[in-house]
């Protein structure tokens, strides 16, 4: 299907640097895009540029925190400005540091869930949303989470974060549908990350699997598609939705 392909466009993946957020800097790439990549940690990237680049790949770093909106608004500069144009955002930067029942959660523990969960998100759609509105086109895919919508223990912020990521989405995605910019959200459920590892490797990981009707966690390249398809125009009359990806874990 040429719609599922990217030939000629640029595409900027935040939190590529890992997981879920490097196989989605992949299959963009693998779809003929070329990928701006932002992470904290400037050896991740450098790693994910290597891996691009022996494949044929066209790659920007771009190393940076989405918590900071100036730093946002310099990356997006630099991710625009390589090419002349950005055609898609995906934003998979985010965190969840605390396993804690809620009674116990510090004021500093929710606001660092926050900060770069929702408030990084809103400040890379912002940005991004700006040089889409400009051109009259583009595609945001922000990632949020099975836990948008379904509960489960300890992970307040994170939940809290994910929710308002999706509510945020179904407002820009009417805001800016009238000039031709599309915005959704791409929910997976559990993979196996750096992320999810230490939850997923301990008492937890059985109820996990138990509570996937695929009896087992994604692998991280197996989102990549997904992503793709919300970019591209195999989507151009998707937007303000919620794509799932989760093995089959909301279907209960």
């Amino acid at each position: 299907m040429t719609d599922l392909r990217l030939d000629g466009r640029t595409a900027w993946v935040t939190g590529a640097g890992k997981g879920l957020g490097r196989a989605v800097a992949v299959a963009l790439s693998q779809a003929g895009a070329k990928v701006a990549v932002t992470a904290r940690t400037a050896a991740d990237l450098e790693s994910l540029e290597a891996e691009l680049a022996a494949h044929g790949g066209d790659v920007l770093v771009l190393p940076g925190s989405v918590a900071d909106p100036d730093a946002v608004r310099t990356l997006v500069e630099r991710a625009a400005g390589w090419s002349g144009r950005l055609d898609a955002a995906v934003h998979c930067a985010g965190i969840s540091p605390h396993f804690t029942r809620s009674e116990h959660l510090t004021d500093d523990d929710w606001r660092q869930v926050l900060d770069v969960n929702l408030q990084g998100t809103f400040f890379c759609c912002r940005e991004a949303g700006k040089v889409m509105l400009e051109q009259r086109s583009g595609s945001i895919v922000n990632v949020s989470s099975v836990h948008a919508r379904t509960g489960f223990e300890r992970i307040a912020p994170y939940a809290a974060g994910k929710g308002a990521v999706e509510a945020l989405t179904r407002a820009l995605a009417v805001e800016w549908a009238d000039r031709g910019v599309r915005v959704n959200n791409l929910a997976p459920g559990y993979f196996r990350t750096d992320l999810s590892s230490g939850l997923l490797d301990s008492r937890w990981g059985e109820r996990i699997v138990r509570g996937t009707p695929l009896g087992r966690v994604g692998d991280a390249d197996e989102l990549g598609g997904a992503a793709v398809f919300l970019a591209s125009d195999a989507s151009r009359f998707v937007t303000g939705t919620t794509l799932t990806v989760d093995g089959g874990w909301t279907a209960w």
